[in-house]
């Protein structure tokens, strides 16, 4: 995949767009596969997974690298849904620091074709779903880029709640991470 960025970075009229193979636009909400290692059969993803033995891998939407500061989502509401900077009461939204680092402290992005239900009240938070993708929290020693998709194993999960919605953050690690054998 590859990505296309229009606009001025820290601007409201930041937009990254996904391409596919061919260079043709694509919704990285809807047309990556959520399984690693699909292939996509006549622009259709493919619902088969990947596995490192036991473990399924699934692919993930970077929207936030590591050590960077600008709160990054997919605009679910916006034609091919590209990565856009939040904005909430008019400003665009940054995350605090965490001394002695900044920025967000492991890639955060979403895992593609997820989606938390905002009519459905979850049993364990007794919440409904926040309306976007399902968040993931790469814990990998690599700084990823905006865009980027990267294949990760997931090795637990959150259930936060967010202005009374459930918001799940599932902790991966990228396969490609000289850790990522070790860690289960």
């Amino acid at each position: 995949y590859g990505t296309e960025q229009r606009g001025r970075s820290n601007s409201p009229d930041y937009r990254l767009y996904f391409k596919n193979a061919d260079g043709k636009y694509i919704s990285p909400f809807h047309d990556i596969p959520l399984f690693a290692g699909s292939k996509e059969d006549k622009e259709i993803p493919a619902k088969r997974s990947k596995t490192t033995g036991s473990e399924i891998l699934f692919n993930m939407i970077v929207e936030v690298p590591r050590w960077t500061n600008a709160k990054m989502e997919i605009a679910t509401k916006e034609p091919l849904n590209p990565i856009k900077q939040d904005i909430k009461k008019g400003k665009l939204r940054y995350v605090a620091n965490i001394f002695p680092h900044k920025g967000y402290i492991w890639n955060y992005g979403a895992l593609p074709q997820t989606w938390e239900d905002p009519n459905h009240t979850d049993d364990i938070t007794g919440c409904c779903g926040d309306n976007d993708p399902i968040d993931v929290c790469e814990i990998g020693s690599k700084i990823r880029s905006s865009g980027e998709i990267v294949q990760v194993k997931v090795l637990g999960v959150l259930a936060l709640v967010d202005e009374g919605e459930t918001d799940w953050k599932i902790i991966a690690i990228s396969v490609d991470d000289p850790e990522a054998q070790k860690i289960h």
